[in-house]
């Protein structure tokens, strides 16, 4: 199976909720687009216990932290959707997309085009802050107005349990997980995480 990771917007935990993933499964792991180093693929390989799990390279290697589209600019390369391909993967792979789902790629396409061409589930991570209930039912209408197979939400630094149950009393959406405030995050952590996410799945 195919699982696509976004998020309501940069920062929200997407490589972090990733890595639980990953372990949860021991699935493959691969970001297709990646603008900006450190690579989020380094990340996740330090946070996985399992020796299963595959970390497949990039299509795009972009140098600057940007939206793919202004890196790409930046790097004179253009990003084609149609040369992103699904690398080959034994048992579940997990992509992890770059910012939310409207971040453009190019001229046309948008992150979560990729979710599209490879018919993946989707997860979104939403983090919790003043305004997160507005940008997270946004992104859910724009997935479903794509039709897109959402599994559910993860929230991120959750400490409003008022917002987490209008999320989902307004989206019909099931919570996976409920990550709570971490300062160091270790494979420890990542495998605590990941026990309690195989239960939701």
């Amino acid at each position: 199976m195919i699982y696509f990771v976004t998020a309501i917007g940069t920062d929200s935990g997407k490589t972090f909720f990733s890595a639980i993933l990953t372990e949860a499964l021991q699935a493959d792991y691969w970001k297709p687009i990646q603008a900006g180093l450190p690579r989020d693929t380094d990340t996740v390989i330090t946070l996985i216990s399992n020796p299963f799990s595959i970390f497949h390279p990039e299509t795009y290697l972009l140098k600057l932290p940007m939206s793919p589209h202004s890196a790409a600019l930046a790097d004179n390369i253009n990003i084609n959707l149609e040369d992103i391909l699904v690398p080959k993967f034994k048992k579940d792979l997990i992509i992890e997309g770059a910012g939310g789902v409207l971040v453009p790629i190019n001229e046309k396409n948008f992150v979560i085009d990729i979710a599209k061409k490879f018919n993946a589930n989707v997860i979104l991570v939403a983090n919790v802050y003043l305004g997160s209930i507005n940008h997270t039912l946004l992104t859910i209408n724009e997935l479903m107005r794509r039709d897109l197979n959402i599994l559910g939400i993860v929230f991120n630094k959750s400490n409003n349990p008022e917002t987490k149950r209008i999320i989902l009393e307004k989206s019909g959406l099931k919570c996976l997980l409920d990550i709570k405030e971490e300062h160091n995050i270790s494979p420890e952590i990542v495998k605590k995480y990941a026990d309690e996410l195989k239960i939701n799945l």
